[in-house]
C-alpha cells in the first residue's frame, strides 16, 4: 500500500496501530507542535542536536500541509497524537482539528524508520516488526545541547541485533546521517543510564536474546523529554511509534559517499 493511501487509512480510523513496518519505501517523520514563541528556541535546539532531531520539513504558523506528502494534513494524519500541557501529558487523542491554533508551528523530524527498511532489504531481522510490536524507547543520561528553554537528556530506541549483523547494521545506518545515522550506544544498556531492558519509557518490550546484541539509536521522541523541562503551555507531538508517512523515497536521505 503506498503512503497516499496510507495516510488515508489512518485519517478515517481505519488503521490505529503503530506505522512501523508500513509504506516501506517512504519517510517515516516524528510531528512536534509549538506555539510561535517557541519556534526559534526549538529550532535551534534541534540544530544543535541533529542526531536525536534531524528537522525534514518546517510548517509555518497555521499551516498543516506538509509539502512532502500529497493532499496530507498533519492534524489528521498520524494514528495517534499526544497533548501536552505546561510539561504534562494530557491526553492522546486521534486528530487535534479541535484544538488547532493559528500560531502553532510544526515540525517534521527524522525517523529510524527510515533505516528500518534498509536493515531489512539486507536481510538484518528486526524482532519488534516479526513480533509486530512498537520499537523499545528509553530515556537515558546522554545530555543534550541546551537552546532557550529546551534541554534534557536523549531518548533512544532499541533493536535486539543478531551479533554477526552488528557491524553491518552500524554501516548501513550510519549512511542515514539525516534521519539519526548510526548507533549512540552498542551494548551494555546501564552505561547510558537505562536500568532495566525490559520496560521501555516508551512503545513496547523486546528481549534480547543470548544471540543478540541491544542496539541504541537517536531517537525524535527526544523533544517530548525536552518539553517535560521546558513546559510550554501547550505542545502536540505524534504518540511514539505512530508516525507521519511521507511521499519522500527513504533513498533520499542515504548518504552516497
Amino acid at each position: 500500500m503506498d503512503a497516499y493511501k496510507v495516510r488515508e487509512r489512518i485519517r478515517s480510523g481505519q488503521h490505529k496501530k503503530t506505522t512501523s513496518g508500513l509504506a516501506n519505501d517512504n519517510v517515516q517523520a516524528n510531528l512536534v507542535v509549538l506555539p510561535k514563541e517557541y519556534a526559534f528556541d526549538f529550532l535551534l535546539y534541534a540544530m544543535r542536536n541533529k542526531t536525536p532531531i534531524p528537522i525534514i520539513e518546517v510548517l509555518e504558523d497555521g499551516k498543516f500541509n506538509s509539502r512532502y506528502a500529497k493532499d496530507s494534513d498533519i492534524r489528521t494524519d498520524i494514528p495517534f497524537y499526544n497533548i501536552y500541557k505546561n510539561g504534562e501529558l494530557v491526553d492522546t487523542v486521534e486528530d487535534v482539528k479541535e484544538i488547532w491554533q493559528d500560531d502553532f508551528v510544526s515540525f517534521l523530524i527524522g525517523c529510524s524508520f527510515t533505516f528500518e527498511d534498509a536493515l531489512i532489504k539486507a536481510n538484518i531481522p528486526l524482532k519488534h516488526i516479526e513480533e509486530n510490536k512498537n520499537v523499545a524507547m528509553f530515556k537515558t543520561n546522554i545530555p543534550t545541547e541546551r537552546a532557550g528553554v529546551f534541554h534534557g537528556n536523549m531518548v533512544v530506541s532499541m533493536r535486539p541485533i543478531k551479533k554477526e549483523f552488528v557491524d553491518q547494521a552500524v554501516e548501513i545506518t550510519s549512511q542515514f546521517k539525516d534521519m539519526h545515522g548510526g548507533p549512540v550506544h552498542i551494548g551494555d544498556p546501564s552505561a547510558i543510564g537505562i536500568t532495566d531492558i525490559r520496560t521501555p519509557d516508551y512503545g513496547e518490550a523486546i528481549e534480547v536474546s543470548e544471540d543478540e546484541v541491544p542496539v541504541f539509536w537517536g531517537c525524535g521522541v527526544t523533544p517530548q523529554n525536552a518539553i517535560l523541562q521546558a513546559k510550554p503551555p501547550i505542545m502536540i507531538s505524534h504518540k511514539p511509534g505512530y508516525m507521519f508517512i511521507t511521499d519522500i523515497n527513504n533513498e533520499a536521505f542515504k548518504d552516497s559517499k
